[in-house]
């Protein structure tokens, strides 16, 4: 890589870091899974940078990238991966999860199957059209409307399930 696209990949990913970090958050609903996913997404995209800035389509290339890397990832379990029970562990606060609603919508779409999760992300959170959201997948528009309808009915769903908690004096937890 030369000095100019060195200098380039830098001002792209301070560009772009915080936003790509706030959607793998979104997808992975956890910061450091976030983190290695747009690292990992990074890194595949700086193995193609200079073919990228002649087609003028990084972005969405990166935020491609970002939701297929993250699929794939729920897909399979590497084989040193072997949960051995929840840790237990003391971290700063963390800047997402200050609002309650934000901590809620995480846990609701935790519960969605990962494509799902990806075109709601994509479609509500980043205000892709439909459109742009199938040619991220690499799907038909018919499927993102079909995943995105199923996904915010179980949103809607678990939703009235909270607020009935709610109203009756108990915490979600």
């Amino acid at each position: 890589m030369h000095d100019r696209e060195d200098e380039e990949v830098t001002a792209f990913v301070r560009a772009r870091y915080g936003s790509l970090l706030r959607t793998a958050f979104l997808l992975c609903g956890d910061r450091g899974k976030a983190e290695d996913l747009v690292q990992t997404t990074l890194a595949k995209t700086v193995v193609v940078w200079s073919r990228l800035q002649r087609s003028e389509g990084i972005d969405r290339y990166v935020q491609r990238v970002l939701v297929n890397t993250f699929v794939t990832s729920t897909r399979r379990r590497s084989w040193w991966e072997r949960p051995l029970g929840r840790l237990v562990e003391s971290q700063a606060p963390d800047e997402y999860m200050g609002v309650e609603q934000r901590d809620l919508l995480r846990r609701a779409l935790e519960g969605l199957p990962a494509r799902q999760r990806a075109v709601v992300v994509l479609r509500f959170y980043e205000d892709l059209s439909e459109q742009d959201t199938a040619r991220a997948l690499g799907c038909s528009v018919g499927t993102v409307k079909s995943l995105s309808s199923r996904g915010l009915q179980t949103l809607r769903k678990q939703w009235v399930e909270v607020d009935a908690v709610a109203d009756q004096g108990v915490r979600y937890a």
